[in-house]
Order: structure tokens, then C-alpha cells, then sequence
């Protein structure tokens, strides 16, 4: 059996019955249930035809059923609940996945109970241990204990029940209820349950898990309620096209959403999720860029800095560290953009913990969402470290408390010391105590002036924990990728039920903004302007974003929108920008000299004014707005190419000449080498032209191929300036042959 053809086939079943595609869809799954064991779900499948193919009759005969819709919503929600069965159905017999052998093995410990199936919380295999659990003092538990083994197993029970269950029934109420009104199970072992309960409803949708969700989240409990607004979230996204097919759960996300915590819980959250898109950039960029950048200062560090005579002759700075740290300031910049990153919560160690997932503990799927505390079994080993051993607990609560480094990777940290050399060992404990110290003065100042701090740090670490767990675990391949599409969560109908007349949506669409997502910040600014029509900004913001994405028809229309409304020079370089980029140069110069009369020391566009003159062929009156820049900038080295090539193309080749003298004094680029053998070339000298040109080639800048096509688009001016047009093939031929 294809399993990759099922999931797809459910994939396009589900899409278009959220576009009321019934017959297609119907379609679609009576091909899915050929390959199912169940007779009950083809039997389900008949009955399902049948009330759709009346309903269709009485609607084609006129006759009037006041019911309908309700029907009609009732007979889609049974299509996508018994598309869901028969995905389960096919997969779990299938797919060979550990998520369909770890169910196998609690249904056969079922079936030697003497049941077959789930009603009531009674019929649970681990019932008489739940029981237990509930009956004792759980403050007597010592850790390590026989009760306490017996306790852990439970937990991973209940876990992979909850997990597992395709449809939760009296049994899962019941369980949930004893979970969340009981104080038996401690804080992290309700964050472990809310997120089996997410993973249970990403598998097969239910409003029942939905509602247990909000219900968790309302219950209010810290570190436990992120989790659930998090995983209700993410499901409503998931499943958006479904969710106008629910009312009830619509009902209920519009009563939360008139309260102002829930709303700014949810935008965190929505920010947060879609922050995760920069991780991968995030990665790269540190991988490719700032540590091969911080490897290279290394050796000047070492070398610059003379370490052993630093602390006997006091406080005495060395002269050279300026000059060292000055020319690496790149690096520290991009290291201070790292640093600002991350305090916004950018996932910037996603990276450096992805090799330390190798150990035992990932291996159980649960470990990949246990939130880190103190009291875990992992710490145990490191208790019996003669170095970490005496500070385990000073560790411990560091990391604890550690607002920047998710729970999985504090599992990773935690386990990966044990095999670090005694002296980086040592070097760790010292960090984490000034860590520690820093720490508490740094929660007491931010939480008084910031009371959402720490759902913000919980939402930050859950979402990056999630993130890994799709990323790295040895089980991603059984789950669809929540984070490997666009995660436009603010087009879904969760979105506009819960901030409708806000400005959430700005806020996003900037965010989008400020990282370069113009395409996403595009659909935001789009769907503001029709309810703000007088905002100047939103259409300047629109047209940078469509000129980003190089629809230059689309920029220019907004930029003059934006200028009826708000004429300033910014707009109009715009617009002149769009129109040069659309070739229609002559406008574009026509608005760069509006720009400048209401900026005239704007070289900026002083500049594009040179560039479009340039465009036209207009050389002497290019040359006059270069001047102005070098004057201003006498040091600019680069405004002395277009200046040295006006000249040639003006036929003033002494003129040029001395330009091209003066860029010579830093290096020629390919195409300076090329102009500089035109301008041999144009003054008679053709073995001096050879040599340039031979140079250009090369150099390595430019292929042979290139150099051809842009000779060829040169020749017309060649000739204008009085070069024999039977020459310069001869002349091609020759350097070809001394090129190689």
C-alpha cells in the first residue's frame, strides 16, 4: 500500500470539502476505503451517500427544508471525521511507524484484560495505578523509589493514551478531569499531557479535544496554559479550512476573544510560530558567516594580545586592541544583532544543540516536550560527576531558569557535560553561577514592567521545543511538518474571529516587514488599505513590498497613490526608481529632479539623476550631477568609473585616461579592465587594449563568454567613436587565441 498516496489523497480530500466540493470528495474517499480493514466505515461511507444524494433531490424539487444547512454542516464534519478514520485505518496497518507500533502494543495489553475497547475510565489498562496514585501522599515519595519508577510509568501511560486515542470519549473527560482538579500531578507532567492531547488532535481532529484544550488553558496554571493555547492554535491553523464547519468552537473563540488576555496571549503565540520561519536563515547565517568570521580573529586575538603580561602591569590597556577590533567590527555587530535577536526570541541555538540530540534520552518520543526542572531523573547523573556532582543543583536551577535556551536543549547541555574535558567543566560551573546571580536580578526588573515575561519565555521555549521535535527527532517522518509552510496563521478564520478590529495585523504585518517577508507583509498592507484609505505609510510600505518582489507596474502605482496623499522626496525617488526600472528613463529623470529640488543635498538623488542621463545616452549632462558627488565626496572612489566612462563615451580620452589613472590607484574590476582596453583601444594602442582585455578575461570576474556579449553590446559605441568596424573582429579573433 502507497502510504505517501493517502496522506495525499487526504490532504486534497480535505481541501475541497472545506470548499463545499462534496461529490469530489466523496469521490476521493471511496477510493481510500478499498484499502481499509473496517467494513463499519464503508458502511458509514453508504449511509453518507445516501442523505447527501436526498438532500440534493429535495433541494432540486423545491422543497423547503428549514433543517438544511444544519444537515448539511452535520453530513461535512462526518466526511472529514470519516476521511480521518480511514487515514488512521490505512496508516496504522501500513506504515510501520513507531507512532502505529506503540498503539499496537497498548490495544493487545487491552485485549488481555479481557476488553476491546475504551468507555469509560474504568476499562483503562492502568486504572489500578491511577488509583494508587491518587490514594497516597505523593510529598512521601522519595525520588528514585520503587513508587516513584511506578509513578513515571504512569505518566507515560497516560501520555501515550492520550496521544493515541483517535476519538476521546467518556473515558479521556473523565481522565482529564482527574488530571486537571486533582493536585496528584505536578506542573510538568500536566505540560507533558496537554501536549499529548495536541498531538492526538494534529492526527485526527475532534471538537472534544478542542474544547479540553481551552479548558486546560483556562484553568490558568503557568507553564501549562502556554502549552494549550499554543497547541489550540496550532491545530485551528492546521485545520483552518475546517473550523467554520464547527460553531461551537467558533462560539467559544469568539467569547474568549473579547477578553484582552487571551488576545495578547494569542498574538504572542502567533508571533512566536511565526518567527520559527527565521531559524533556518538564523542557522545558516551563523554557520556560514559570524563563526567562520570569529574563527579567523582567533589567531589575530592570540597574537595581538599579549596574555601573560596583561595582569602584572595593571590595568594598562594594549593599543592594539583598537585597531584588532576595529577591523573585525563586522563580526561583533553581527554578534550584537545575534544577541538582539534573541532577546526577542529569535531561536538562534537551534544550530549549535542540533548534534546533541544523539543521546538515549531522545529516543523516548515523550522526552521531546518534558519541560526541564530540576527534579529530573537526567540530573541524577550528573550527581555522580566528582566535578558537576557538589554544583548539581546550582546547575540545575541555572538552566531552570535560563530564559534563552529552550527545554530540549537543556536536556542536550545537560547530558553533553558529563563528557566535557575537567577544565571546561570547571569553566561551565562559573558561568552558571554569574548566570544564576544575573539571572534573578534580570526577572524581578522585567516582570514589573512587563506582565506577560514569562508566557512570553514559556510560549518561546515550547514552540522551539516543537520546532525540534519536527526538525530533528527520529520520528519527523511520521508527522507533517507544522513549520515547513508559509505558517500565514494571519489568514486563518482563528485569526479574524479572535483580533477582528485591531491592530494586531499591523503589528504582524511590520514584524514581516522588518525581517524582509515582503510577500507576507504584502497581503497584511493590502488588507489595510481598504480599511484605512487615507494612510500615506501603508501605501509607501505596500509599494517597497511589490518593489521588493520586482512587480515595478504594482510599486509605481501604490508609490503615487502614496504621493497624492503625502508628497515628499522620499516618494518621489520611488517612483523614479520603478519608472527607471520599467524603462521609461526619461519620467524616471523627470521625478529624480523633482526630488532634488525638494532635497538638493540629497546626493542620493543627485545620483539617480547622473544614472538616468547615463540610460539616455546623455553624457555630458550625466558628467554634471557626478561632479556634484565627487565635490561632496572627494574620497569616493567609486564615482570615478561612471566619470572616467562619460568621458570616454564623449570622445574626451585624456580626460577619461586620468580618471581611470586614479581608479587604477585601487583595484580594477573586470569591467574597469574592460573600458580601460576600449579606451587603448579608441586611442590607437591595440596591444595595450589586448593586454586589458586579456586581463578582464583572465581575471576570473568575468568568463569569456560574458566578455564576448558585453564587447558585442559595446561595439555600437566603438564605432561611434571612430573605430575601424573590420578591425574588431580581427582583434577578437587574436585574443581568443592568447586566452586560450
Amino acid at each position: 500500500m502507497d502510504v505517501a498516496k493517502v496522506i495525499i489523497q487526504h490532504k486534497r480530500l480535505s481541501n475541497l470539502l472545506s470548499e463545499k466540493k462534496v461529490k469530489q470528495s466523496l469521490d476521493i474517499l471511496d477510493d481510500m476505503l478499498k484499502n481499509v480493514s473496517s467494513g463499519d466505515l464503508r458502511d458509514e461511507y453508504d449511509s453518507i451517500v445516501m442523505t447527501y444524494r436526498n438532500m440534493l433531490t429535495y433541494t432540486i424539487d423545491g422543497i423547503e427544508d428549514p433543517e438544511r444547512n444544519k444537515i448539511y454542516s452535520k453530513l461535512i464534519q462526518s466526511i472529514f471525521t470519516l476521511a480521518d478514520s480511514a487515514k488512521q485505518d490505512i496508516l496504522s496497518r501500513n506504515s510501520g511507524w513507531h507512532t502505529y507500533w506503540v498503539k499496537q502494543q497498548a490495544e493487545k495489553e487491552l485485549r488481555l484484560t479481557g476488553k476491546s475497547f475504551i468507555e469509560t475510565v474504568d476499562d483503562l489498562v492502568f486504572k489500578s495505578d491511577l488509583d494508587e496514585w491518587l490514594k497516597i501522599s505523593i510529598d512521601a515519595i522519595q525520588h528514585g523509589s520503587d513508587q516513584a519508577r511506578k509513578h513515571q510509568k504512569l505518566v507515560k501511560n497516560i501520555f501515550n493514551h492520550l496521544w493515541l486515542t483517535d476519538y476521546y470519549g467518556e473515558a479521556e473527560s473523565t481522565l482529564a478531569e482527574i488530571i486537571l482538579n486533582q493536585d496528584k500531578f505536578k506542573w510538568y507532567e500536566k505540560s507533558l499531557f496537554t501536549t499529548a492531547v495536541t498531538l492526538s488532535a494534529l492526527r485526527t481532529w475532534q471538537t472534544e479535544k478542542m474544547h479540553l484544550l481551552i479548558s486546560i488553558y483556562l484553568a490558568k496554571e503557568e507553564k501549562v496554559m502556554e502549552r494549550a493555547l499554543s497547541g489550540l492554535i496550532m491545530n485551528l491553523h492546521y485545520y483552518d479550512g475546517r473550523l467554520m464547519f464547527y460553531p461551537d468552537i467558533v462560539e467559544r473563540i469568539i467569547t474568549l476573544s473579547a477578553d484582552t488576555a487571551f488576545r495578547e496571549h494569542s498574538r504572542i503565540i502567533v508571533l512566536q510560530t511565526i518567527r520559527s520561519r527565521e531559524t533556518e536563515k538564523l542557522g545558516k547565517r551563523l554557520h556560514d558567516e559570524i563563526l567562520p568570521k570569529v574563527e579567523k580573529l582567533r589567531p589575530r586575538i592570540e597574537e595581538k594580545l599579549d596574555l601573560e603580561n596583561i595582569l602584572p602591569k595593571g590595568d594598562e590597556k594594549n593599543p592594539d586592541w583598537s585597531e584588532m577590533f576595529d577591523q573585525s567590527e563586522d563580526v561583533f555587530k553581527s554578534m550584537e544583532e545575534l544577541t538582539r535577536l534573541q532577546m526577542e526570541g529569535a531561536d538562534v541555538y537551534m544550530t549549535a544543540f542540533a548534534n546533541m540530540k544523539h543521546f538515549d534520552f531522545f529516543k523516548d518520543f515523550q522526552n521531546w516536550f518534558v519541560p526541564f526542572y530540576p527534579e529530573h531523573e537526567t540530573i541524577d547523573e550528573i550527581y555522580r560527576d566528582e566535578i558537576l556532582g557538589p554544583a548539581t543543583n546550582e546547575l540545575a536551577e541555572a538552566l531552570y531558569k535560563t530564559p534563552f535556551i529552550c527545554n530540549s536543549d537543556k536536556y542536550s547541555l545537560l547530558l553533553n557535560l558529563k563528557y566535557l574535558p575537567a577544565a571546561q567543566k570547571t569553566m561551565m560551573l562559573k558561568v552558571f553561577r554569574m548566570e544564576l546571580e544575573g539571572l534573578q536580578q534580570l526577572n524581578e526588573e522585567e516582570s514589573a514592567t512587563d506582565p506577560y515575561r514569562n508566557f512570553r519565555i514559556n510560549v518561546t521555549q515550547y514552540i522551539q521545543d516543537i520546532y525540534r521535535f519536527f526538525k530533528l527527532s527520529p520520528y519527523r517522518k511520521e508527522f507533517e511538518d507544522f513549520f515547513s509552510g508559509r505558517l500565514d496563521i494571519y489568514n486563518s478564520s482563528f485569526f479574524t474571529l479572535t483580533f477582528r478590529d485591531t491592530d494586531v495585523e499591523a503589528g504582524i504585518a511590520d514584524y514581516f516587514f522588518s525581517k524582509n517577508f515582503y510577500d507576507d507583509a504584502l497581503s497584511l498592507y493590502l488588507k489595510k488599505i481598504h480599511s484605512k484609505p487615507d494612510d500615506a505609510q501603508l501605501y509607501e510600505k505596500t509599494g517597497y513590498c511589490y518593489q521588493e518582489l520586482e512587480d515595478f507596474n504594482s510599486s509605481l502605482k501604490y508609490y503615487k497613490m502614496a504621493e497624492l496623499i503625502d508628497r515628499k522626496a522620499w516618494t518621489i525617488k520611488k517612483i523614479g526608481l520603478s519608472l527607471r526600472r520599467l524603462g521609461r528613463t526619461e519620467e524616471a529623470l523627470d521625478y529624480y529632479l523633482q526630488a532634488i529640488e525638494l532635497e538638493p543635498d540629497n546626493m542620493h538623488s543627485v545620483l539617480m539623476a547622473g544614472h538616468c542621463c547615463l540610460d539616455l545616452k546623455r553624457y555630458g549632462e550625466a558628467l554634471k550631477y557626478y561632479f556634484r558627488i565627487e565635490y561632496s565626496d572627494p574620497h569616493n572612489i567609486k564615482i570615478l568609473r561612471p566619470i572616467a566612462y562619460c568621458y570616454f563615451a564623449l570622445g574626451r580620452f585624456d580626460d577619461s585616461e586620468k580618471y581611470y589613472d586614479r581608479l587604477s590607484e585601487k583595484k580594477l574590476n573586470a569591467h574597469d579592465q574592460l573600458n580601460r582596453g576600449h579606451l587603448a583601444l579608441c586611442r590607437g594602442n591595440k596591444r595595450e587594449a589586448i593586454s586589458y582585455y586579456r586581463q578582464c578575461i583572465l581575471g576570473g570576474e568575468m568568463t569569456k563568454e560574458q566578455f564576448m556579449a558585453t564587447f558585442q553590446e559595446d561595439t555600437p559605441l566603438l564605432l561611434s567613436l571612430g573605430m575601424n568596424p573590420d578591425d574588431l573582429p580581427i582583434i577578437m579573433d587574436y585574443l581568443l587565441f592568447i586566452t586560450g
